[in-house]
């Protein structure tokens, strides 16, 4: 937490100190009325004169206006400054988030990030508030208070003095147990985003599935853990008003019984009296203003350590020294040959399993030792490569070898799970391989930075999205690109014949996440996206399963003719979406189990053998 202070307060220290002092003045001005009334009461009306009596009146109106106009204009300083600190937060913070890499965001997790960017960012708002406006005010209004009731009667003020030690013990005790709660809390909140994000997302296929009720049980059973843990912070947090209430009313009831017996003797007067409520009343609220303080002290702190967590954390995926493919590979007879299949002298499944990289790897350097060394076309290469979501688990991509070309076609097919989507990961480093190495270009992916490494990609990810905004404005995201352009990339998507059917084409709004269009609609939007900039590796992470078979084989034949230089990497359900690629690569479990042509794979891959069967292709092997 101070951290967050020290970053995000301090560039506004010089107006919180003015705020600070015109709120100090107000205050000063609020502890003069009662000192000002008992003087009148005890010093002025006994003399009976008039005009002083109305000269100080007006001294103690003078005083309300002044309290009252600082305490505002101090007010809306606080307001100010709160504000414009917690937008900075929230810009940090979201700008910290995107560049967040996938095992963070992962390790965080999206409802948790959602729950810091919201309800955390505004229990730092409401912090802020809270302790420019009341953390100056009711210190001085206690300390104040306290230091001139000692003026007006010392041995009434001892007693008033008495309590104050017990009210810090429980102001402090409850405090410290509460801030550990609001972790908790918020952790409990965490979940409850995930839940609501999750089944409003889905909730066609609840209702489809007639889920309804099962969903309502789940949100039931950590609605109630939520609002169990609010309970308990509330039951931890209720007992400082009523102890205050207490113990102050006690202080009070002292106060009087002292004071009416000092009167009683005359050692003291009735101004006193009346002066030494007032200040009661007064010190009372300060002490209740700075429980309720406490209170937010202690989801701001919370929060604030929740959100440093994220803005704190560390870059993981470090840019290292450039090198190159056939420094860095340990195939170094594995190079990239036009019309050489992967397979050269190797079946794909002959008896076993599967087939390591490794095995590949060999199989490969052994039909094309004569190349030795990486091509200077070579576009894609995997050498060895092991990645696990789980550090120490068990792998998701398994000992994984293969390259191709700049201009080719790679084809990835494989079982749900079986790591398609995960190769595409490592290609663009969201992921860094724990052993092994992923090469782009003839270098390692982690010597390149971020930014020039993912401008060489154009990619639709599987479920990917379609943002609020015009058919125009999803196709761009941003980037500066000509009206011509669009038009080119909705036309080679196969895209431009239903979006000028619309009646305000390409610049009519979409609905959050493309409702108002079809399945195939938004794919063919996101592969217009993916083509616009016109990349070097275009990769369509299953972007066609929501094509009829036609306008995919369009597509793929529009994009060897007007991308005949990018490197396509197609991962997909359907055999049809993949037989032409130049290489096809069949994965299960993470493993390499198949890699060639089509006919090669029909022949030696029983696997890809069986899933051409199962969706009817031709000329397959009984």
């Amino acid at each position: 937490m101070k951290q967050i202070v020290m970053r995000y307060l301090m560039p506004y220290g010089r107006r919180m100190g003015v705020g600070f002092l015109i709120k100090f003045i107000g205050t000063v001005m609020d502890l003069c009325i009662p000192y000002i009334l008992a003087y009148i009461i005890d010093s002025v009306i006994p003399l009976r004169d008039a005009g002083r009596v109305l000269l100080w009146g007006a001294l103690m109106l003078a005083c309300s206006i002044v309290a009252v106009s600082f305490n505002i204009i101090a007010n809306r300083m606080a307001s100010r400054v709160s504000g414009d600190a917690t937008e900075l937060i929230r810009h940090d913070l979201f700008s910290k988030i995107m560049y967040l890499s996938n095992a963070q965001t992962d390790s965080f997790t999206k409802p948790s990030l959602i729950s810091r960017m919201t309800s955390d960012t505004y229990n730092l708002h409401q912090m802020f508030g809270r302790i420019q406006r009341i953390g100056v005010r009711a210190p001085i209004l206690l300390l104040g208070g306290i230091c001139i009731t000692f003026t007006l009667d010392a041995s009434m003020a001892c007693v008033l003095l008495a309590v104050l030690p017990l009210l810090g013990f429980i102001t402090v005790y409850v405090s410290r147990r509460s801030i550990p709660m609001y972790s908790v809390l918020q952790e409990a909140n965490d979940r409850f985003v995930r839940m609501v994000r999750e089944d409003i997302a889905g909730i066609r296929v609840i209702k489809a599935l007639s889920k309804t009720e099962y969903e309502t049980e789940k949100f039931r059973t950590i609605n109630k853990e939520v609002v169990e843990r609010e309970r308990k912070n509330g039951m931890v947090m209720a007992v400082i008003n009523p102890s205050m209430n207490i113990l102050l009313n006690l202080g009070l009831v002292g106060v009087i019984l002292v004071g009416a017996y000092r009167v009683n003797a005359g050692t003291s007067e009735v101004g006193k009296i009346l002066a030494f409520t007032t200040y009661f009343t007064i010190i009372l609220n300060a002490m209740l203003s700075i429980s309720k303080m406490f209170t937010i002290l202690s989801k701001g702190i919370a929060s604030g350590s929740r959100i440093w967590q994220v803005l704190e954390c560390g870059e993981d995926m470090q840019v290292m020294e450039g090198s190159s493919c056939a420094e860095k590979s340990s195939v170094q007879g594995m190079p990239c040959v036009q019309g050489t299949s992967f397979m050269q002298g190797a079946a794909c499944v002959q008896g076993t399993p599967s087939m390591q990289g490794a095995a590949c790897a060999e199989a490969f350097s052994a039909g094309n030792s004569e190349s030795g060394g990486a091509g200077p076309e070579e576009e894609i290469r995997f050498d060895h490569a092991t990645f696990s979501y789980l550090k120490g688990g068990e792998p998701n991509i398994k000992d994984l070898s293969f390259c191709i070309k700049k201009g080719e076609t790679l084809g990835i097919i494989g079982e749900i799970g079986s790591g398609k989507s995960t190769v595409v990961h490592l290609m663009m480093r969201m992921y860094d391989v724990e052993e092994g190495g992923v090469f782009i270009g003839g270098r390692d992916v982690r010597s390149y930075p971020p930014e020039e490494l993912k401008q060489k990609f154009g990619v639709v990810f599987q479920n990917d999205t379609i943002f609020e905004d015009s058919i125009a404005g999803n196709v761009t995201l941003g980037r500066d690109m000509s009206e011509e352009q669009v038009q080119e990339a909705l036309l080679y998507a196969r895209a431009s014949e239903f979006v000028k059917n619309r009646e305000d084409r390409e610049a009519e709004a979409l609905n959050i996440k493309g409702a108002n269009l079809s399945g195939g609609q938004k794919q063919r939007v996101l592969i217009a996206r993916a083509m616009a900039a016109k990349p070097e590796i275009l990769i369509l992470d299953d972007s066609s399963s929501a094509l009829d078979y036609r306008t995919d084989a369009e597509l793929r034949r529009g994009m060897k003719e007007h991308f005949p230089d990018t490197t396509l990497v197609i991962v997909a359900q359907r055999v049809s979406s993949i037989r032409n690629a130049d290489h096809i690569l069949v994965l299960e479990d993470g493993a390499a189990i198949g890699y060639g042509v089509h006919e090669e794979l029909l022949e030696n891959c029983p696997v890809y053998n069986e899933i051409s069967r199962m969706q009817g292709e031709k000329n397959v092997l009984s």
